[in-house]
């Protein structure tokens, strides 16, 4: 299926070595509370959520309602996730509130950090691939900075909606993960945000594949960018 060969493409997950800091940042994924807390707690670290109020926002408040968590929406994505972690059990977290996308999560995350250290990223698996993208520009200036992405899931496509696996909540509608997932794609190409394009970030390279199946998705009028 064209939208599974996207999907594992852009939940990027590297081989996972021993992290200074977790960063994981805010979205409507609820699921990477868990995967963060489960890190900091295997790893003996501490977590900075990155998260403002931004496009995504309303679909974290909305799933925060639909799963029933009693906690206080219409707030930065950073807050909801932080009292989450806390719930978990996670006792050092540090919160970056005003970004309001991935380049900006980079971006004032690199603010807080002056020193070169592991740092293992967290984000919506749509969105993984470009936020490390973000993170290798925002901290080029920084030698010594390893950077990790590990995406807290991957995407089980069922035919109505899109979650963990078929038994898990509902994360996305079908028709809204393959909006993001061709948009994604369009932003990681050289003329979206990469050099030849908005320059937000250096090019990524995008294997023959998954560009195969972007195009088939684009030609069936599937869903238009």
């Amino acid at each position: 299926m064209d939208e599974e060969v996207i999907a594992r493409y852009l939940a990027r997950r590297d081989p996972v070595e021993r992290p200074d800091l977790v960063v994981l940042m805010g979205s409507a994924v609820i699921e990477s509370v868990e995967v963060a807390a489960e890190a900091c707690r295997r790893y003996d670290v501490p977590v900075l959520v990155s998260g403002g109020i931004g496009h995504s926002t309303r679909y974290l408040d909305e799933a925060v309602r639909r799963r029933g968590l009693d906690v206080a929406t219409g707030r930065p994505e950073a807050h909801v996730f932080r009292d989450l972690l806390i719930r978990s059990g996670v006792d050092r977290v540090t919160v970056e509130d005003r970004s309001t996308n991935c380049g900006e999560n980079a971006e004032f995350t690199r603010r807080l950090i002056d020193t070169p250290q592991t740092l293992l990223l967290i984000q919506d698996p749509t969105m993984q691939r470009r936020t490390h993208a973000c993170f290798v520009r925002s901290f080029a200036d920084l030698p010594g900075t390893t950077l990790l992405s590990h995406a807290p899931l991957i995407p089980w496509i069922g035919p109505d909606h899109v979650g963990a696996g078929p038994g898990a909540p509902e994360i996305w509608s079908r028709d809204r993960f393959r909006s993001l997932l061709v948009g994604e794609i369009h932003r990681l190409s050289p003329d979206g945000y990469g050099p030849d394009g908005r320059n937000f970030i250096d090019r990524v390279e995008i294997p023959p594949e998954v560009l195969a199946a972007y195009n088939r998705l684009l030609a069936g009028n599937v869903i238009r960018r």
